[in-house]
């Protein structure tokens, strides 16, 4: 589905055929197998304490796939024009099947056992039972419409969302008109490419430190720093001078934390209901992101054509990123394990 919304999108030459190709095909089919699905299925092979550090990894590939793909499509666009630079990276995107196909022969080979839901969430459970309850800690396990109406009903889970919502915002407004801002302020469009690569090799190592803290240290506390220090760092970009070197330094504070929200966040979701419907509830975690992207790339174009300028998305995104900050503080957490076994 992402192959067919690239190639398909030169074709279109209507507002809907470009929403069908793009903000349909192409975003269902990347989201499709995103980061719930990935995460989900790791977290059931692994312990509480690895699940944050192996989150942090996951989310890292995907960093490093934009500091590679963004000057590389800005080339291939300059060497060989946009329609057929879309047409290479709707042929490099099949490439993700053949790495999935070892998987999914792996998973296969376990179907008996771990693949099988009620398995190895029986295996779980007794995991955390002591043995002469472990029947009826079976028949106790949610079903996945109990576990989700829990889950909506739950003031961590929506704080939890709440911030992915801002957080979603921020990231999509500035994917989307990072390259416009550049423009604007006189620099070429290859500015905004390298500040996008800038963003995604920054996020490789703060997404794998986000995970690594995520051990030791209480997750709810990291995204409130997270999304503290974005506010800072937009509010020092706005009083600055506008010139390539800051706008790379820019870049590179914010990428620190772009997705690295991620490892925390899906470890507070398993942390909160367990890992057996992680994917899902994950699931619908990055669905608020989502939709917040929605409106931070829809409101960014129409500022822009309102004012001339994205002076006021930038400060809503001050604004936004100070909520998220605050939301996850109510969140439920108790201190990691190993803090108590250090001592």
């Amino acid at each position: 589905m992402l192959a067919a919304g690239l190639a398909l999108t030169p074709f279109m030459h209507s507002e809907m055929g470009l929403i069908i190709a793009i903000g349909i095909m192409v975003a269902a089919g990347s989201g499709a197998g995103s980061l719930s699905i990935l995460i989900g299925t790791v977290a059931q092979r692994m312990s509480n304490e690895q699940r944050s550090s192996a989150a942090g990894f996951i989310n890292a590939g995907g960093s490093l796939g934009q500091f590679i793909f963004a000057p590389l499509t800005q080339a291939l666009i300059h060497a060989f024009n946009w329609v057929n630079a879309l047409y290479l990276l709707a042929l490099t995107s099949l490439m993700a099947i053949g790495f999935a196909l070892p998987l999914r022969d792996k998973a296969g080979k376990q179907a008996g056992t771990v693949s099988s839901s009620a398995a190895a969430n029986q295996a779980l459970a007794n995991a955390a039972a002591n043995p002469p309850v472990q029947t009826s800690t079976t028949a106790k396990l949610p079903s996945l419409r109990q576990q989700l109406g829990q889950a909506c009903s739950d003031r961590s889970y929506l704080c939890l969302n709440l911030g992915f919502f801002t957080c979603g915002f921020h990231v999509a407004f500035l994917v989307t008109h990072l390259p416009g801002e550049v423009v604007l302020c006189g620099m070429s469009a290859a500015v905004g490419a390298t500040s996008l690569a800038i963003i995604g090799i920054a996020n490789v190592f703060g997404s794998i430190a986000a995970g690594q803290l995520g051990k030791t240290q209480r997750m709810k506390m990291i995204l409130f720093w997270m999304y503290a220090s974005r506010a800072v760092a937009i509010a020092i970009y706005l009083l600055a001078p506008k010139t390539e070197l800051n706008f790379y330094i820019f870049a590179a504070v914010l990428g620190v934390t772009w997705l690295a929200t991620v490892p925390p966040t899906a470890g507070l979701v398993g942390k909160l209901f367990g890992p057996r419907y992680l994917a899902t509830l994950f699931g619908f975690t990055l669905l608020s992101h989502q939709i917040g992207g929605f409106f931070g790339a829809w409101l960014g174009g129409i500022t822009l054509d309102a004012s001339g300028s994205y002076q006021w998305m930038w400060l809503a995104d001050i604004v936004l990123a100070l909520i998220a900050a605050l939301a996850n503080l109510p969140i439920r957490e108790a201190r990691p394990a190993p803090l108590a076994k250090a001592a």
